[in-house]
């Protein structure tokens, strides 16, 4: 029977950082204590005010079917926050709303990308836009940035992979998994370089935004020269700690915008009617909540940070947002404690795992084999006692 699966779905890599949650809930099960640092989710509740706009909603009887791009209400206070936060024009009928940013990058790719199509993508990369593009039987063509760049690839390395079948450019910032922040004359040099091809589309993934503690947050979409072939994408995930509310959405010329829309009214017609009303509420109301939990990460990022700068062969940058370190650890490799030696990232991760019982992602799932991702998302007692517990097996290599 296993031979009535597709070749894409045989083709198709599982999300590493699902996997290792689930590692990490299979070693607990055993009885050991697990730290996860693997997935992306604050460990922060939802603010108070987003829920009980969600049960208002709920109590005010929408539990219907909505329009498959977005309440009207929703895509006004995108359209509003567009303008106010990022100096964007996408009018209400230029954004669509998804269940989360992930599905909106599938619709891009369904419905941008024909086989033979290349995407570049900067690495390291999230690791969905891989799969995803490939599943559109596409090329995905990466652009490397290693630490010493700060994982910010040149613009002249970006020129060079710019070919006649180029169809897009996507990149996130603030970035996962390196926590990179592409400042404004950075992301003008791209800008410029992209203004010069015609029909090269930029997706700049800002599901990071409010995660970001450089004070300035730029969209490479309010350039001039660019504004008119730029796909924002955003959610509610991160910024509102509403990761399990499936609610993202983008601002695209209109006629991207419509097709990503038939493909969603085919595959799942709109996000949830209460769930967006509360996302209306999210996006125009007192973003305290949301400025203390980027404070919150920016302590444990330094915490973090100053811990594993006393761990020998170790190497990082300073990520200026999301809630990610990315450090290289090549210096490992080759090292062994007699009985297991590490010969790259996924070696590193399994070895961290099984004796230090923390669960990290390997950096070859993100484009770069000689790194590792840690998510700062959790406590700072966890994350203190996680990288004490890597510091002293680590010792062991040699």
């Amino acid at each position: 029977m296993q031979q009535v699966l597709s070749n894409r779905v045989e083709a198709l890599s599982e999300s590493e950082t699902l996997k290792m949650a689930r590692m990490a809930r299979e070693l607990r099960a055993q009885g050991h204590d697990v730290i996860s640092l693997s997935l992306g989710e604050p460990d922060f509740d939802t603010p108070t005010h987003i829920t009980e706009a969600a049960y208002q909603a709920l109590k005010d009887g929408y539990t219907k079917y909505t329009p498959v791009s977005g309440l009207p209400e929703l895509t006004k206070a995108i359209s509003e926050k567009f303008k106010r936060d990022n100096n964007l024009e996408y009018r209400p009928e230029q954004i669509v709303v998804s269940n989360g940013a992930k599905q909106t990058v599938y619709n891009l790719c369904q419905a941008l990308l024909n086989p033979g199509d290349e995407a570049i993508l900067f690495a390291p990369y999230w690791v969905s836009y891989l799969e995803i593009v490939k599943m559109a039987e596409a090329t995905p063509v990466c652009v490397y940035a290693g630490v010493d760049q700060d994982f910010k690839p040149s613009p002249e390395q970006l020129e060079k992979a710019i070919t006649p079948k180029t169809k897009f450019v996507i990149f996130s910032s603030p970035c996962n998994p390196t926590g990179t922040v592409f400042t404004r004359d950075e992301l003008q040099a791209y800008a410029d370089v992209i203004a010069k091809h015609d029909n090269v589309l930029i997706i700049s993934d800002e599901i990071y935004e409010y995660i970001n503690f450089t004070h300035e947050h730029v969209s490479i979409g309010s350039f001039p020269n660019v504004k008119d072939r730029t796909i924002t994408i955003n959610g509610f995930a991160k910024g509102f700690a509403m990761t399990g509310w499936r609610l993202g959405y983008m601002g695209a010329p209109k006629f991207i915008a419509d097709a990503c829309s038939k493909i969603q009214g085919q595959v799942t017609s709109g996000a949830s009617s209460f769930g967006q009303k509360a996302g209306a509420v999210a996006l125009m109301s007192d973003l305290t909540p949301t400025d203390n939990m980027r404070e919150a990460f920016r302590e444990r990022r330094d915490i973090v940070l100053n811990m594993l700068e006393e761990i020998p062969g170790i190497k990082t940058n300073l990520p200026d947002g999301a809630f990610y370190i990315f450090p290289d650890i090549s210096a490992f490799f080759g090292k062994s404690d007699g009985i297991t030696t590490i010969k790259d990232a996924d070696d590193f991760c399994d070895y961290v795992m099984t004796n230090a019982h923390v669960a990290l992602v390997s950096g070859a799932a993100f484009g770069d084999p000689n790194c590792f991702r840690l998510s700062y998302a959790a406590s700072e007692a966890l994350l203190r006692e996680a990288v004490r517990r890597m510091k002293d097996v680590l010792a062991r290599l040699k």
